[in-house]
């Protein structure tokens, strides 16, 4: 057990590591950043803040020797520069099914789950023999580094598949055929070192453009439906993983189940309405897991929550949400607001 007054070590300083190292702050942590920039978001509320890039094995070596434990707010970091280290949770084997889809789609269908139909694709020739397969409008994802929307397109007809293959660059890939579904949904769980577990209600996402706009808790109709099923399977693959922290498992609410979709080893944007919304937060429980300490409950504080990204310009609104004596306004202190970019969230609790 990592002790109050230990330092927590995060790799990357971004919202999810701010909001990690104020959890840690409240529990009487420091936090140390390490991260390719001078600074971040995270700068404001974390102790110590060491640039370096996530390749450099020497340098991370060196990180981690003056943390008490390693951990990660984003899956894109380099998994050999984290080899040997004895101090890194969640370990590294979720790192590598995380960060290659065609692993994560294997490993999940391994574990009794259901990806969407999906082949691996390394040549425009596999593209074309993969569409082919599937029969039906899909989707090409890179197997690496995308999020959000990013490194990932749609084909509607074989015709669109060279253009598709250039617009990725190339790059090995998945496809996927598009499935049908009525809602999406996360499971959210933090794992103990001792292999406790707790997980909060399903959150019903709703994304635009390809970025969660909002979640929703407690889940409603088909999603309550094929939460337990869902739950089930991302215990199961923790429990695979020897997880330790929090676990993020996306899925679509299919005709015939849950269908898994993604999964995320750290902390996540659907989970944020934890904060206010539930009695523990998911920051809060991942510091209790990776420091060896009790999880906290995951009870809902009230009738239901929500949570609500504000992207690029909408962070503008910031005077009309706190005109709203029930809003809880989250801003991460970033700059400039471009299209695209995460700048806050605002909660909402129904109590």
């Amino acid at each position: 057990m990592i002790a109050p007054g230990g330092t927590i070590g995060i790799l990357g300083g971004g919202q999810l590591g701010r909001m990690l190292a104020m959890a840690a702050a409240q529990l009487g942590y420091r936090s140390h950043i390490y991260a390719p920039g001078a600074s971040g978001p995270a700068t404001e509320v974390a102790a110590r803040w060491t640039a370096g890039a996530y390749e450099d094995a020497a340098a991370v070596a060196a990180f981690a020797a003056q943390v008490d434990v390693v951990t990660y707010e984003f899956e894109n970091v380099a998994v050999d520069a984290l080899r040997g280290l004895a101090n890194v949770a969640p370990g590294v084997r979720a790192l590598e099914v995380a960060q290659d889809r065609l692993a994560e789609k294997r490993f999940a269908a391994a574990h009794g789950g259901t990806p969407a139909p999906f082949h691996e694709v390394n040549s425009a020739a596999d593209l074309h023999a993969a569409l082919d397969a599937i029969d039906g409008p899909a989707i090409l994802k890179t197997r690496r580094m995308g999020y959000d929307g990013k490194g990932q397109v749609r084909i509607a007809h074989p015709s669109e598949a060279a253009a598709a293959w250039l617009s990725i660059g190339g790059r090995p890939a998945v496809l996927e055929g598009l499935v049908a579904f009525e809602a999406e949904f996360s499971i959210i769980l933090a794992r103990g070192k001792d292999g406790a577990a707790v997980r909060w209600p399903a959150a019903t996402n709703a994304h635009k453009d390809g970025i969660l706009d909002r979640s929703v808790v407690p889940p409603s109709g088909i999603v309550a439906e094929q939460e337990q099923a869902a739950a089930a399977l991302a215990c199961r693959f923790a429990d695979a993983l020897d997880y330790v922290g929090v676990l993020a498992c996306e899925f679509f609410a299919g005709v015939a189940g849950p269908v898994f979709n993604e999964m995320a080893p750290r902390v996540h944007n659907s989970g944020h309405w934890t904060t206010e919304g539930a009695v523990t937060s998911q920051f809060e429980n991942h510091v209790r897991a990776v420091c060896g300490l009790p999880l906290g409950s995951t009870a809902l504080v009230g009738r239901g929550a929500e949570m609500v990204n504000l992207v690029g310009n909408q962070v503008r609104d910031w005077r009309t949400v706190l005109d709203d004596p029930a809003a809880h306004l989250h801003l991460y202190g970033k700059g400039e607001a471009r299209p695209g970019r995460k700048m806050g969230h605002v909660t909402r609790v129904d109590l």
